[in-house]
């Protein structure tokens, strides 16, 4: 995801970021009107800085690990005020909920998954005696 030819830079366009990220410009754009990234305009060309990029590899993060853009809002607002201990934690608070979630989730599946091969298990008995 990080190339180093973008590390040193300053200044990136919008297809800068698109492509270095995989995602597509209309996203980002979706992210500048939601208040996550704040690029400058020269003119009409929208001209993003070293701070929107990492913004943008943090809100990337986010929207992977499952968080809303809520959150990640929160949470970038926070980056903005430069409070490390509020951010801090805002974040442990975050991910304590989200871990709770998947691990309701995983046990979910795991219950899911076993009655399954209970299931095929029984089916294939039957099977196996002539149905």
């Amino acid at each position: 995801m990080n190339r180093p030819e973008q590390e040193g830079r300053d200044l990136f366009a919008i297809a800068d970021l698109a492509g270095e990220f995989g995602i597509s410009t209309r996203a980002i754009r979706f992210y500048e009107a939601k208040g996550l990234l704040r690029p400058e305009r020269v003119g009409g060309t929208r001209v993003f800085r070293r701070r929107d990029r990492a913004r943008l590899i943090l809100i990337l993060r986010g929207k992977r690990l499952g968080f809303s853009l809520r959150d990640i809002s929160d949470y970038l607002s926070l980056y903005d005020a430069h409070s490390q201990t509020a951010q801090v934690n805002l974040l442990i608070q975050k991910v304590d909920e989200r871990l709770k979630l998947l691990e309701e989730q995983l046990g979910d599946l795991q219950t899911t998954i076993s009655e399954l091969r209970e299931i095929r298990k029984f089916a294939d008995d039957r099977l196996a005696q002539g149905a």
